[in-house]
């Protein structure tokens, strides 16, 4: 199940980049403050896009269980994996 999850993120993932920098010019120009660009003919396009990619859709998840919290983004592993798999770190208290 976690394999399944995983894969739906990494397309999201890509879907994300690959339309990254068209989502950000439609964006730019519904929201700009000149009275004389046509809004609405960008508004449509935006809404056009298809919804996996926006990068608010993508979730970080851990790589190993697909755990969707906790995670480091640095190593992409969430905290209960990272515990095990580095025995020398410790938890700190104090």
């Amino acid at each position: 199940m976690s394999e399944k999850r995983n894969i739906r993120d990494h397309k999201r993932r890509l879907l994300a980049a690959k339309y990254e920098l068209r989502r950000k010019l439609y964006k730019a120009f519904c929201f700009c403050k000149d009275p004389d660009l046509p809004r609405d003919k960008h508004r449509y396009k935006l809404s056009k896009l298809p919804r996996n990619s926006s990068f608010a859709r993508v979730r970080n998840r851990c790589i190993s269980t697909g755990r969707p919290r906790s995670v480091y983004k640095f190593f992409r592993i969430s905290r209960i994996v990272f515990r095990i798999s580095r025995s020398g770190i410790k938890k700190s208290s104090w």
